[in-house]
């Protein structure tokens, strides 16, 4: 109000006919002006020192919120040999620690120079001389995690001797299928992924189709025919239907998080229902073959046999004819010998 008082008093401290406005150092500003135009500006600025009072004295503008910080985590390894890898799992942006300590080399030296790097390149103003304090040097680092760009491998390393590897990743999806999923023409099939029960639940979870070397996502609402997603926390599952050759290939499933997506793959094979008889064709073709191998093979060594039986016997009547030969002559020889032999007594006789 007295805000109000004084600018009313200003306009009517005027002379007739006059506005001023005040200026610093007690100067004023006139303008010489007819009375409508002076009544005019005195409503205006009336109205102005009214809205200037309002705000002022009726309302104070409220503080802006204070932007929120960070949770902050904590991981420490402690190293005795010349190497060692840690896997940090990360869900969420972060403010996160790393301590890396190590006990020293064989080769006791007082100090040692340390640092940092990321994905194998050094962190700009991150060397820093160590000395030896109770046997073992100590090196820490604080990094916010804030996207997927931040995410990574962490190195502190001791010189030249040694380091420690912070792999920091999204929580994997643990129930990766190695063997594809086989189905038929015109059924359906459902796929599924999951997280372990120890690790935090994802927001939300997609689903895609790798068409030659891109993923296309899969929208459900677009082709509530073919596919349906269902989500219940840890588990996902992907329904199609109607199956077809062209749904044949990789599907991926992705766990979304607040800093990341973690990612897996499922293969899927549609056949016709003849593909599975194939190997049973194959299988008899091949007996077949095989029986009828034996039984040329047989029918050949048959023929041998006979034609070896037919060269036997003729040989065999050449050896009887033989023997029998043979056998008439020794008896021949046995009859002259005794013919012989008798007349050899009788000459005796006579001469007796």
């Amino acid at each position: 109000m007295m805000m109000q008082q004084q600018c009313v008093k200003r306009v009517g401290a005027a002379q007739e006919g006059e506005s001023y406005f005040p200026l610093a150092g007690g100067h004023r500003l006139i303008f010489i002006m007819p009375d409508s135009w002076m009544h005019l500006c005195s409503l205006v600025l009336l109205l102005s020192c009214t809205h200037i009072n309002a705000k002022t004295v009726g309302q104070t503008s409220s503080p802006a919120e204070p932007v929120g910080q960070l949770p902050a985590d904590v991981r420490s390894v402690v190293l005795k040999g010349q190497s060692y890898t840690a896997h940090v799992e990360v869900s969420s942006p972060i403010n996160l620690t790393l301590q890396c300590t190590w006990t020293g080399s064989g080769n006791k030296v007082d100090n040692v120079t340390g640092y940092w790097s990321k994905d194998g390149e050094d962190i700009d103003n991150s060397r820093s001389t160590l000395r030896l304090e109770n046997q073992q040097f100590n090196l820490q680092r604080m990094f916010t995690i804030k996207d997927e760009e931040s995410l990574g491998k962490y190195t502190c390393m001791f010189g030249n001797e040694a380091k420690i590897d912070f792999v920091l990743a999204v929580p994997q999806i643990s129930d990766v299928r190695d063997k594809p999923i086989v189905s038929y023409v015109g059924d359906s099939v459902v796929m599924v992924c999951k997280m372990d029960d120890a690790k935090p639940s994802p927001k939300t979870w997609l689903w895609f189709k790798v068409n030659h070397t891109e993923k296309e996502e899969i929208d459900a609402t677009a082709e509530p025919q073919r596919y349906e997603i269902k989500m219940d926390g840890k588990v996902t599952k992907l329904l199609v239907h109607n199956l077809t050759h062209l749904d044949s290939g990789l599907f991926h499933c992705g766990a979304v998080y607040a800093i990341s997506t973690a990612m897996s793959h499922v293969e899927l094979k549609v056949i016709t229902i003849y593909e599975p008889l194939k190997p049973f064709v194959a299988i008899v073709v091949e007996v077949l073959v095989l029986v009828a191998v034996i039984l040329m093979f047989e029918r050949s060594l048959a023929k041998k046999r006979k034609a070896a039986g037919s060269s036997g016997n003729h040989v065999g009547d050449t050896e009887h004819a033989t023997n029998a030969a043979a056998a008439a002559t020794t008896t021949t020889t046995l009859q002259a010998e005794a013919n012989g032999l008798e007349e050899t007594t009788s000459t005796r006789q006579r001469k007796m």
